[in-house]
């Protein structure tokens, strides 16, 4: 059956929720984002969290076409959602579209949640969002008490770039846990300097073989 914004429209309104989550995974299928994008939108207001979060997670790739009511859609799911994937879903595109006016919103949830997926997102959002602010809150996250969380905030502060993340992450060269060295060594290779480097090559000697391979690999591009 060929699919198109006409049977979608008409599936997305249907009472039964496996119409409505293959109408909204259809959307994908359509040519035309600017029909898609609008769909999108409807979808994200689904009774049902799997079709929100589903519609939601569309919008890093069809958001771009109208930035304010993108960021104005992500931002009322990201406070709004009562289900913490949809909140998730929300920080990751907002990150995704660089939509900065949303960082206060992003920096005001991460310390209100109890959910640790949210929280998740958050963090790791924060580097692809590019805004300077985000250092404190990556610098707080650094020092969480969830692994995930903190492997998370090293990797935004290489991809966010700012230097003075250098010292801060150098402490966690030597955590016990290979896969927090693992990725010191990714950022510490986005930020560069001569800081970064020396630890990269002390990295290079480490006892887990894939801490190690990295760091050459990092050393010889570099």
């Amino acid at each position: 059956m060929t699919v198109t914004p006409e049977s979608v429209k008409q599936m997305l309104s249907s009472e039964d929720l496996g119409d409505r989550l293959r109408a909204v995974n259809q959307i994908r299928e359509l040519e035309d984002t600017k029909v898609a994008f609008e769909l999108v939108q409807s979808a994200s207001q689904d009774r049902n969290a799997r079709v929100r979060y589903s519609a939601v997670s569309q919008m890093d790739t069809l958001g771009g076409q109208d930035l304010e009511l993108s960021l104005h859609l992500l931002r009322d799911r990201l406070i709004n959602d009562p289900e913490p994937d949809v909140q998730a879903a929300a920080a990751d595109c907002l990150g995704a579209l660089k939509l900065t006016q949303a960082y206060e919103d992003l920096q005001q949830l991460y310390h209100n949640t109890p959910e640790w997926l949210v929280k998740f997102s958050i963090v790791a959002t924060l580097g692809e969002l590019g805004d300077p602010r985000s250092l404190d809150l990556l610098t707080e996250a650094l020092n969480s008490e969830n692994d995930l969380v903190q492997t998370a905030a090293i990797s935004s502060l290489g991809d966010l770039g700012d230097k003075q993340a250098v010292e801060l992450l150098i402490p966690y060269a030597s955590n016990a846990d290979w896969q927090i060295r693992y990725r010191v060594v990714q950022a510490l290779h986005k930020l560069g300097g001569e800081q970064a480097r020396n630890t990269i090559e002390t990295l290079a000697n480490d006892e887990v073989e894939a801490v190690a391979t990295e760091a050459k690999n990092c050393l010889q591009s570099a």
